[in-house]
């Protein structure tokens, strides 16, 4: 099996496996006070000054939850609830119409639960970037303190927007809190202070840590109320931790700071080989002129479903996906492609090819000639 879908979920690292292992055998409870409790709570602080690190936060910031859904609706829900026991209650949330739906549907229940919470879809570009001056009007013309939420990587298509300049936007403008989805951003870096941000949303598999794990940053001072009530993480989560997969996502992201550039650079170097081999086929790519990331291909080749392309290449034994993995079951029209301006005709053809820290350039190269088998095919049927 070649498998080319690393940001639905990317594969186990061995450094991970060891330290989830290591967890499994100590076998305490972190909230327990005997030698094996303390072992867990050990293993699970030194993960969290890692995922710190990791973040450009402080230790204490750092709340470990299920994963990166987890982190956004704790994001979301916990700082309008944590707000709304202040003299500034959110009264407006922004969302980016190329949110992902973990974002989206949260959005949209609190709107439904929350009297007065208004919600704005902030425009974004042919590229999926938020379009600035829009942001700064619809903050301008808004009455009540705001929630923004901003999305640095897009899972989809790779496109990264700028941070610190949309912050910078948000700041000049109002009080505003805000949060910066960062779930996808493994080979980007993540620099929670300098972006000036309020929370940020992480998820351990998309790094190479295990699924069930992820974590929500909460700065110093900024109003969170717990999703539900508990002891465990400084009573911001209740539960007790996923001691084994918070170990293991400690370990991924401290392997990866120490790799991420020699694995970007492979990555990149692999992912623009595939683009070329694709360009043979007359392929688009989205969001091809805008810094991506250099692990991610999103592209079409008019006329050929992504439906029929997917079975092609499953049956070749090649892992790939049409879209955000929370949606892949059923093969619709991405609406991050939607708000970027593609035809629905071109959108039904989009597949996302996804590179990782085990890819190679022989599974990119079979990639491609499982395509060109495909469309071989197709055509000799169009002849016929």
């Amino acid at each position: 099996m070649i498998y080319l879908d690393h940001n639905a979920t990317s594969p186990l690292r061995p450094e991970a496996r060891d330290a989830m292992l290591r967890a499994l055998d100590i076998g305490g409870n972190p909230s327990s006070v005997h030698a094996a409790g303390r072992g867990a709570h050990k293993t699970i602080e030194d993960a969290r000054e890692c995922v710190a690190a990791f973040a450009g936060a402080l230790p204490g910031e750092v709340i470990f939850t299920s994963g990166g859904a987890e982190a956004n609706a704790l994001a979301l829900r916990g700082a309008i609830a944590g707000a709304g026991e202040t003299a500034q209650p959110i009264k407006r949330l922004y969302v980016q119409a190329t949110a992902h739906d973990s974002v989206r549907t949260v959005a949209a229940s609190l709107v439904a639960t929350v009297p007065g919470l208004q919600l704005c879809e902030i425009p974004v570009d042919a590229y999926g970037r938020i379009k600035q001056d829009a942001l700064a009007a619809q903050l301008v013309n808004g009455e009540g303190r705001a929630l923004v939420s901003l999305l640095y990587l897009n899972n989809e298509t790779g496109v990264t927007d700028d941070v610190a300049a949309l912050v910078a936007v948000v700041r000049g403008e109002t009080n505003a809190l805000i949060h910066v989805d960062a779930v996808s951003s493994g080979y980007c870096q993540i620099r929670l202070r300098e972006w000036d941000a309020d929370y940020l949303s992480l998820s351990a598999h998309k790094i190479g840590g295990p699924q069930g794990a992820g974590a929500l940053i909460a700065r110093d001072g900024a109003p969170l109320a717990p999703l539900f009530n508990g002891f465990q993480e400084m009573r911001r989560r209740g539960g007790t931790e996923n001691v084994a997969g918070i170990a293991g996502f400690g370990a991924a992201v401290q392997a990866l700071q120490v790799q991420r550039e020699e694995e970007a650079a492979r990555v990149r170097a692999i992912r623009e080989g595939f683009e070329n081999a694709l360009g043979s086929f007359g392929a688009i790519i989205f969001g091809k002129g805008a810094e991506r990331s250099p692990n991610t291909s999103c592209f079409a080749v008019p006329g050929v479903a992504a439906e029929t392309a997917l079975m092609a290449l499953d049956l070749d034994g090649i892992c790939v996906s049409s879209g955000a993995a929370c949606s892949s079951g059923k093969v619709g029209r991405s609406h991050v492609l939607k708000a970027m301006g593609v035809s629905d005709d071109l959108a039904r053809c989009a597949l996302r090819v996804s590179f990782g820290w085990n890819s190679t350039q022989a599974d990119a190269d079979a990639c491609i000639a499982s395509l060109e088998k495909l469309l071989a095919r197709i055509s000799a049927r169009k002849a016929a």
